[in-house]
């Protein structure tokens, strides 16, 4: 059976480990392949918390700075998510934690805005660049002010 793009990101949305074994051992091309919104698989592991899916996606060579039809790579959306071990993994693997999307957030932005205290940490302590502005010309501290975390600014303030 030949399988599709659609049937391997649907085993990865469902985090269905062995599935998407079979599937990239039968077609291992699939591995950075692009669905309609440009997610590659790892993008989409990752986003969805799948820390298994991306470890084995890592591990055969998965482009970890692979990006989306928004310009968002696998650490920008798991930072948003907050899935603090999927951030170190990919940290870990080479993911740029200053890249910036279309809009010019950045991994640390987007952990802020979501108020994800510890993925913040893990990126300050790997050099996230707090002066860092998005389209609208704001930093990450910016952003914690407007969500009012004081956690979050005494962390941005320190840096």
């Amino acid at each position: 059976m030949e399988y599709t793009i659609r049937d391997f990101f649907n085993e990865i949305r469902n985090g269905n480990l062995e599935q998407v074994v079979g599937i990239y051992s039968s077609n291992p091309r699939l591995l950075n392949a692009k669905d309609e919104r440009g997610s590659t698989p790892l993008i989409l592991a990752t986003y969805y918390g799948h820390a298994q899916i991306s470890r084995f996606l890592l591990e055969n060579g998965a482009d970890v700075e692979a990006k989306d039809g928004s310009g968002n790579t696998a650490l920008l959306g798991v930072s948003f998510k907050g899935h603090t071990e999927i951030v170190k993994e990919l940290i870990t693997q080479g993911a740029d934690v200053n890249s910036q999307n279309a809009t010019g957030a950045t991994s640390l932005i987007y952990a802020v805005s979501a108020n994800k205290e510890e993925v913040v940490k893990v990126l300050l302590a790997n050099k996230a660049d707090v002066s860092k502005k998005d389209a609208r010309g704001f930093t990450a501290l910016d952003h914690a002010k407007i969500g009012e975390n004081p956690i979050l600014i005494e962390l941005l303030e320190n840096e």
